[in-house]
């Protein structure tokens, strides 16, 4: 699959539409503890998350309920990652990466950056596909290969998962229970991956209705989104900061 269809199918899932939660996607497929259950959870139906989240041991919000968690997905990138990292070195502030395994083969020295400037490595992939289109072994050989590959050059062993789109399916749910990884999506999110993105609406996006416990979604790459997006979300990214400051809000590990 190329590219272009990559970005292509990223605007398709994750755009929710107006006023939609941004809380991800997450399938629910049968005999995921034991009972069967079925049915599929999309954005927007706030209702019915809470009461879903706990038995599926899917989190959005920080362990310890206080500050923000700042995440990135889909790195490292060769020019995005360092953006990042030096506005993050130069506020003083902690991320979490959620890094793809083919990016961190491409970029081993620059996924090892991330882990020595102290930030937390997790797990996001190892090709940025939709869940529901694998099979159970090519689920579990994709997030397998991706948590070798990250441990490997980083020299963590990440405990954080994220899947790609925020979509889950009941195999990724089990090997994630299985090795005792926290499977994380986020409260907020900055859609700064679409193409009409600006600096603006990201930091809005990000900063609006943010409290206690939220947990950010960014991006520091562009291989899977609108060419250039990560531009526009360093850009974003100081201000996203001191909105957060003003509001007495402090970063946290998730």
């Amino acid at each position: 699959m190329s590219t272009n269809d990559h970005r292509t199918r990223k605007r398709r899932i994750a755009g929710a539409g107006p006023g939609a939660e941004p809380c991800g996607a997450v399938l629910v497929t049968a005999a995921l503890a034991g009972p069967a259950v079925a049915g599929y959870l999309l954005p927007g139906l706030a209702g019915a998350w809470p009461a879903l989240r706990g038995p599926l041991g899917v989190e959005d919000r920080t362990a310890s309920g206080r500050g923000y968690a700042l995440t990135f997905d889909d790195g490292p990138h060769p020019q995005g990652t360092p953006a990042m990292l030096e506005i993050l070195r130069r506020e003083r502030v902690s991320a979490t990466f959620f890094l793809v395994g083919e990016q961190v083969l491409r970029a081993p020295a620059l996924a090892r950056e991330i882990a020595d400037a102290g930030h937390g490595i997790a797990l996001h992939c190892h090709r940025h596909r939709n869940l529901l289109r694998l099979s159970p072994r090519q689920t579990r050989a994709d997030i397998t290969t991706a948590h070798e590959i990250i441990a490997e050059h980083t020299g963590r062993s990440p405990r954080l998962y994220r899947p790609p789109y925020g979509i889950l399916n009941a195999s990724a749910l089990r090997l994630a229970r299985a090795h005792g990884w926290r499977t994380m999506l986020w409260s907020q999110w900055g859609r700064d991956w679409a193409k009409r993105a600006t600096p603006a609406s990201i930091a809005a996006r990000v900063t609006d209705g943010v409290d206690e416990g939220a947990v950010l979604l960014l991006h520091d790459a562009d291989d899977y989104s609108a060419p250039g997006s990560w531009q526009r979300t360093a850009a974003a990214l100081p201000r996203i900061l001191d909105t957060l400051a003003e509001r007495g809000l402090q970063p946290v590990a998730p």
